[in-house]
C-alpha cells in the first residue's frame, strides 16, 4: 500500500491527476503484489479497483487485500469495464502507464470525451527505480542464488559437453538453491558464437580452447539477478588472456566510477576507455549495463547515450565486453547496488579464465 500512496503522492498531488491507470504486467506486480492482474484503478477518491480475469480471480480475493477485486467475466470488454468506473469515480483527469492502440480507443469511447488521458509511465519507473530494504533482500537472494549456476557451470563445463548440458546443470542448481526460476533465458555460448553478445544456448559441442561466455540470472520472488563470465575450456592462449585482461579492467574502472549522482555516461566511459585506450574500442558493441529489478531491463541505462544520474538504491549491471566476428568473445558481469558513497555487488566470484584441461 506504501507504494500505491507514494504514486498518489506523485501522480495527485505533484501532477493534478485524479486517478491512475496501471496495466503494465510488471506494473502490476509492483503495486498488487502477485501476478495475473489485468489491470488496476487507483482513484484518488474511493476504494482501489483490481481487475482480473476468472483465472486469477480466486488468487487476487487471497492475496489482494489493499483492492476490491472485480471479476471480468466471458465476453465482458474490460476497458468498457474501466470506463464506467471512471465515470462513477467522478474522474476527470485519468493518468495511465501504457496502453495498446485497442484499449485506448476502447477507452476514450466509454468515457466520451468526459476524462482526458494522458499517459504517466514516467511517475511508475521513478518509484521502481529506487529499491526499498525489502526489494533488496530479495535481489541478494538472487544474486546469491545466481552465484549458485555459476558455480555448477565452471564444474560442468569442459571440452566435449554441449552447450544445453551445461546450461541445464546451471538451471538445476539454482533451482535446487530456491530460485523461482531463471532471469532470463540461458546463454551459454561457446566458441566463435561467444562473438554474439546474446548468443543463446544450442546443441554445439564445447572444444578444447573455446572462449565460452555463460550469462545467467536467478529470479527470487519474482525479482531478477543478472551475472555473466567467460571461462576457457583448456588452456588459454596469449590473446585469449590480454583480452580477458582488458575486459576485467574495464569493469573495475566502471564500478569504483558507481556512485550516488554519478552520471551513467560517465561510468560507461570509464569501462569503454580501458577498452578504447587498449584498442578495441570498435569490438565493444553495446551500453555498459541497465537496471533490473522485477525485469531484467529496467531504467537506468548506462551507455554514451544516457542523460540519467544514478541515485542510491538502483540496481543495475555493469557488463563490458570485446566481441570479435570469428575469434570469440568475453563479457564480466556483475549485478550492482548504488550507494550513497560507492556501490556493492550482489554477485561475485568464480572469476577464472582456464578451468578445464
Amino acid at each position: 500500500m506504501k507504494r500505491i500512496e507514494a504514486l498518489k503522492q506523485k501522480a495527485f498531488k505533484e501532477k493534478e491527476f485524479d486517478g491512475f491507470l496501471i496495466l503494465n504486467e510488471a506494473h502490476l506486480l509492483y503495486f498488487a503484489g502477485f501476478p495475473g492482474a489485468a489491470c488496476l484503478l487507483i482513484p484518488r477518491n474511493g476504494e482501489n479497483m483490481l481487475y482480473v480475469y476468472s483465472v486469477n480471480y480466486e488468487q487476487a480475493k487471497a492475496e489482494g487485500k489493499e483492492f476490491k477485486v472485480e471479476l471480468i467475466k466471458g465476453g465482458e470488454n474490460l476497458m468498457s469495464k474501466v470506463a464506467a468506473q471512471v465515470k462513477a469515480f467522478e474522474i476527470k483527469k485519468l493518468a495511465f502507464d501504457m496502453l495498446s492502440v485497442e484499449n485506448y480507443r476502447s477507452l476514450v469511447k466509454g468515457l466520451r470525451g468526459k476524462t482526458r488521458l494522458k499517459p504517466q509511465n514516467v511517475l511508475v519507473w521513478e518509484l521502481r527505480k529506487i529499491k526499498n530494504s525489502e526489494e533488496l533482500l530479495l535481489m541478494r537472494k538472487a544474486g546469491e542464488l545466481t552465484c549458485e549456476g555459476m558455480k555448477a557451470a565452471c564444474e560442468t563445463l569442459k571440452p566435449g559437453i554441449k552447450e544445453y548440458e551445461v546450461a541445464a546443470e546451471i538451471e538445476y542448481a539454482m533451482r535446487r538453491k530456491g530460485s523461482w526460476g531463471t532471469a532470463f533465458e540461458t546463454i551459454v555460448a561457446s566458441g566463435a558464437r561467444s562473438a554474439f553478445p546474446h548468443g543463446g544456448c544450442t546443441e554445439r559441442e564445447i572444444r578444447d580452447g573455446d572462449l565460452v561466455i555463460v550469462d545467467i540470472g536467478a529470479a527470487y520472488q519474482h525479482y531478477r539477478s543478472d551475472m555473466t563470465r567467460t571461462f576457457v575450456a583448456g588452456k588459454p592462449s596469449e590473446k585469449q588472456k590480454r583480452l580477458y585482461e582488458i575486459v576485467k579492467k574495464a569493469q573495475e574502472k566502471a564500478f569504483q566510477a558507481v556512485k550516488t549522482q554519478a552520471k551513467a555516461k560517465a561510468v560507461d566511459a570509464a569501462a569503454r576507455k580501458v577498452i578504447e585506450e587498449a584498442g578495441y574500442g570498435e569490438y565493444f558493441v553495446h551500453g555498459l549495463g541497465h537496471g533490473l529489478g522485477l525485469e531484467i531491463h529496467e531504467p537506468p541505462t548506462l551507455s554514451p547515450q544516457s542523460k540519467e544520474k544514478l541515485a542510491t538504491g538502483n540496481v543495475l549491471t555493469i557488463e563490458p565486453g570485446i566481441y570479435i566476428v570469428g575469434f570469440g568473445g568475453i563479457r564480466i558481469e556483475d549485478t550492482v547496488l548504488v550507494k550513497e558513497q560507492g556501490a556493492e555487488k550482489f554477485t561475485d566470484g568464480w572469476h577464472m579464465l582456464e578451468i578445464a584441461k
